[in-house]
């Protein structure tokens, strides 16, 4: 494994390179609250399929860059984000696969940057029209983001009385070491102002976003358990896809897929990029 630094403006991402340079691409977005090791079960196993496969830690996590700045985390920045680590890696055209976030972040990647997204793979985030237009059952769901935008309240409810919000409501497989994380890189904050510069309280009213359809092929993969997302906003991003749109329904699976069903995660990824 190599490691790139990748510089843009006064910040630092850092991404772990892993496979033969010459294979071809494939670049895996975490969300919150994990880093570049949400990944690590995929890694091998696309390495050994003969991908060369970039692991970063999106900005705000981990060994990259924390700006405090709310505005710093836009989606237009996190854009900016992928594009430089193709181009700092030499990638003309990636496969891009993301979950949470980081399937926010490759949707947009994959209709704004077309030229650059060979297939995407989302996990458990459907298309931001789809999402923005799942009505009341969605944003029922996802009443903590109102939480979030309030800075140092949202902070002190995740973590006080040691996480126990965080434990039991959040429900991460794997809560103490991304707590662990979080407090060693400080990086709690920095990730909730993604929530914050993202999903302001006025969007709830706001009409659905209006974006050119997505061209490459895509993979949309939603779990029954998961906790913040139904299968409609999932489901109905195939209206916003103008190639192939391939729907997996995971039963029994919660929210953290790349961790909590690896093996099948993996399965699916290979599937779809040796479709190419």
């Amino acid at each position: 494994m190599a490691t790139i630094i990748v510089k843009r403006n006064d910040l630092e991402i850092v991404v772990d390179d892993h496979g033969d340079p010459r294979g071809d691409a494939v670049l895996l977005l975490h969300g919150f609250p994990d880093t570049a090791d949400l990944w690590r079960h995929q890694v091998a196993p696309l390495v050994d399929a003969g991908f060369r496969v970039l692991v970063p830690d999106q900005r705000g996590y981990g060994r990259s860059s924390k700006p405090d700045e709310i505005s710093k985390y836009t989606i237009a920045e996190l854009v900016g984000d992928v594009v430089a680590i193709l181009d700092t890696a030499g990638v003309t055209c990636v496969h891009l696969v993301g979950h949470d976030w980081g399937a926010n972040v490759a949707w947009a990647t994959a209709t704004f940057f077309p030229d650059r997204v060979a297939s995407l793979a989302a996990f458990s985030v459907g298309h931001p029209t789809a999402f923005a237009s799942a009505g009341a059952a969605q944003q029922v769901k996802i009443w903590y983001t109102l939480l979030f935008q309030f800075e140092g309240v949202a902070e002190e409810w995740l973590t006080k009385d040691d996480g126990a919000n965080f434990k039991g409501w959040f429900g991460h497989p794997e809560a103490e070491r991304v707590l662990s994380h979080l407090d060693r890189d400080n990086s709690l904050r920095t990730g909730i102002h993604w929530y914050r510069a993202n999903l302001k309280p006025s969007q709830w009213n706001a009409p659905a976003p209006q974006l050119p359809n997505v061209r490459a092929r895509t993979l949309g993969v939603w779990s029954t358990l998961d906790h913040a997302l139904t299968e409609t906003q999932m489901t109905d991003s195939a209206a916003y896809v103008d190639g192939t749109f391939t729907y997996r329904r995971l039963e029994g699976a919660g929210h953290w897929l790349p961790v909590e069903r690896p093996d099948l995660v993996t399965e699916l990824l290979l599937a779809h990029l040796e479709e190419r």
